[in-house]
């Protein structure tokens, strides 16, 4: 059976699939890190909702993909798990 990473590698050789995949990476980027943060601090859903005010259906929307977070969103995330919130602008790689 193929794992995960094996079967993405297989799929990354396709032209197309890789760059909406790429396209969809600072999506991806944002879900892990929320997922990360709330984890790394054992917090439920449920109760990362109580700290911030954010309905827990909001929170589950968030990190299943189903809802893109405005800053101010992810401001109140981070401050309910005691953070600070950090964007940056990475320079591409050349190819």
């Amino acid at each position: 059976m193929k794992t995960l990473n094996e079967m993405l590698e297989n799929q990354m050789q396709d032209e197309k699939f890789r760059k909406e995949y790429e396209e969809m990476q600072p999506e991806f980027d944002v879900i892990r890190a929320i997922v990360d943060a709330r984890t790394s601090q054992n917090l439920t859903q449920k109760e990362l909702s109580e700290r911030t005010g954010i309905n827990q259906a909001d929170i589950s929307k968030l990190e299943n993909g189903t809802r893109n977070p405005s800053v101010s969103l992810l401001k109140r995330l981070a401050e309910g798990m005691g953070m600070v919130l950090k964007i940056e602008f990475i320079p591409k790689q050349k190819v």
